[in-house]
């Protein structure tokens, strides 16, 4: 047998040696892929039903002389913020609750020029909502809509903020400055509700959906705005101190 055959069949030899570590390795790696662990769209759907679950129970519905719209709990002693326009010509207004208890309610204050307000809840403390204070979101960022559109208690849409405008005209001479653009859905009894992050944080208070003058002035898809969190506790805590 030449040198050149003891060399070729050694080679072989540790080529076919090999191979069931390789196999093994194999093995070891699918059997790892194949472990229970949650993919990045089952985290997210948990994220949001978890914000959903925190930050319900902290949005109420809003019945004026007007009409219904939302509003957060703002405070440990009852108090809730909502926009100025929900409770616009109201002293006495009733607020449910997430659960259905219904309590009578006085206004607090009004500021119009900022569309907020803050109603006082008799008879019920309901958790205060975490609001983010001077954290501005960022574009991009998901974010949930909580309130009662059309009086459907407790609805929750979701989208993106979609821009940080500088000022936003809201009509009747108030503007908006700045606002929160987001894609989620604003529909009527929306407004005074809940704009939150993925931590369960009020980012923002929504107020109302731009309209297409193309389409008869109807509100314009995935285009509303909402009040910054750091203007609602500046102008809520002004009206419960004053």
């Amino acid at each position: 047998m030449t040198k050149t055959t003891l060399i070729r069949r050694a080679a072989a030899l540790s080529a076919l040696a090999a191979v069931p570590a390789l196999a093994a390795g194999c093995g070891d790696s699918g059997s790892a892929a194949t472990t229970s662990t949650p993919d990045a769209f089952t985290g997210l759907q948990e994220k949001f039903t978890q914000v959903v679950q925190t930050v319900s129970p902290q949005v109420v519905q809003i019945q004026s002389n007007i009409g219904l719209g939302s509003g957060v709990v703002f405070d440990i002693h009852g108090d809730v913020v909502t926009n100025a326009h929900v409770v616009r010509g109201s002293r006495q207004l009733q607020v449910t609750l997430s659960g259905g208890d219904r309590h009578t309610a006085t206004l607090v204050g009004s500021d119009t020029a900022h569309d907020l307000a803050v109603v006082h809840v008799s008879g019920a403390t309901p958790p205060p909502a975490k609001f983010a204070g001077s954290a501005t979101p960022k574009v991009g960022d998901i974010v949930l809509a909580i309130g009662n559109p059309l009086g459907l208690r407790s609805s929750v849409t979701q989208g993106i903020v979609s821009s940080i405008r500088q000022s936003v005209p809201e009509g009747n001479g108030v503007a908006l400055s700045p606002a929160i653009q987001t894609s989620a859905a604003i529909n009527p009894g929306n407004s005074g509700g809940a704009l939150a992050d993925l931590s369960g944080r009020v980012v923002g208070i929504p107020t109302l959906a731009a309209l297409d003058p193309e389409m008869g002035d109807a509100p314009a898809p995935g285009i509303g705005f909402a009040i910054p969190s750091s203007t609602v506790e500046q102008v809520a805590n002004r009206l419960i101190g004053s």
